[in-house]
């Protein structure tokens, strides 16, 4: 990151720690370690130069927010990444709405959502595959039907922007009933299909689905919050980045799956659509 950029962020935040804490510059000052004529400095932005090792971990300490925050190599005050376990996310005990993830949606409203999911996305979902993916993940229904709701009802805002992208092998194998969905009749395949085409055509432009090729690119599944954090799923656990380069490059890389889409979002529920019409 460039010397001044740094020292701009670094100035904000600070800013931001002055007003948050409810002290004048004389008392602020104090509390870090400096004097006023010091602070009034590194507020005005004359200099480029950053403060001491020893001021910037005071200021950290005193106020409780880590150095990457500070100095704008995270988006997150606190720790730098964290593993979660998905259990203590899907069955929080006062439903979905309050669980993290909902948390993080809620942070990350007016930017961009990238989401590459691991099967069905979960707000395009029927009760029926609600029932039988929880069933066979032994997980809680009504967590799950929470979740699905929640996500509908989040991207039926009008400030809400979210990108998905997932390979269209995953909706072509589920069409086919194979895989996973092996039990799952064709009845309720069909009726999920064109529910399916039917929210990727009520929800347009604020959710976008693209497919691409799943032979050609390969992706885990994770979701990228705004620009502050990332969620990379992993079987049970959520590995959670908050630091700022690591969102960046999921960032890029989730860019490059939208480049390599051969089904685009104003094309998605079409294609549904048609497969589910289709007769396999």
């Amino acid at each position: 990151m460039d010397k001044r950029d740094l020292s701009t962020i670094f100035r904000e935040r600070l800013k931001m720690l002055l007003t948050r804490s409810d002290l004048n510059q004389s008392a602020f000052a104090t509390a870090v370690g400096i004097d006023r004529s010091a602070l009034s400095q590194l507020l005005s932005g004359a200099s480029t130069r950053l403060p001491r090792a020893e001021t910037l971990l005071n200021i950290a300490a005193e106020f409780k927010v880590s150095l990457d925050w500070l100095l704008g190599l995270s988006q997150d005050e606190g720790v730098t990444g964290e593993i979660r376990e998905s259990l203590e996310i899907e069955e929080a005990p006062d439903g979905f709405d309050r669980t993290l993830l909902a948390r993080w949606h809620a942070e990350a409203a007016g930017t961009k959502i990238r989401y590459v999911p691991a099967g069905i996305p979960d707000l395009l979902r029927t009760e029926a595959l609600v029932d039988y993916e929880a069933g066979i993940a032994n997980k809680s229904r009504e967590a799950q039907a929470g979740e699905t709701q929640y996500r509908i009802d989040y991207n039926r805002r009008p400030e809400t922007d979210m990108e998905v992208c997932m390979p269209r092998h995953t909706l072509e194998i589920f069409a086919r009933g194979l895989g996973v969905w092996d039990r799952f009749p064709e009845a309720d395949r069909h009726q999920q299909l064109l529910h399916m085409a039917t929210l990727l055509d009520d929800l347009y432009p604020t959710f976008r689905l693209f497919l691409y090729d799943g032979r050609m690119r390969y992706s885990i599944p994770y979701t990228i919050f705004g620009p502050y954090r990332a969620a990379i799923y992993v079987g049970d656990m959520y590995l959670v980045l908050n630091a700022t380069q690591p969102v960046r490059t999921l960032t890029s890389h989730f860019d490059n799956l939208i480049r390599a889409a051969d089904i685009n979002a104003h094309e998605a529920a079409s294609f549904t659509q048609r497969l589910a019409e289709m007769r396999f």
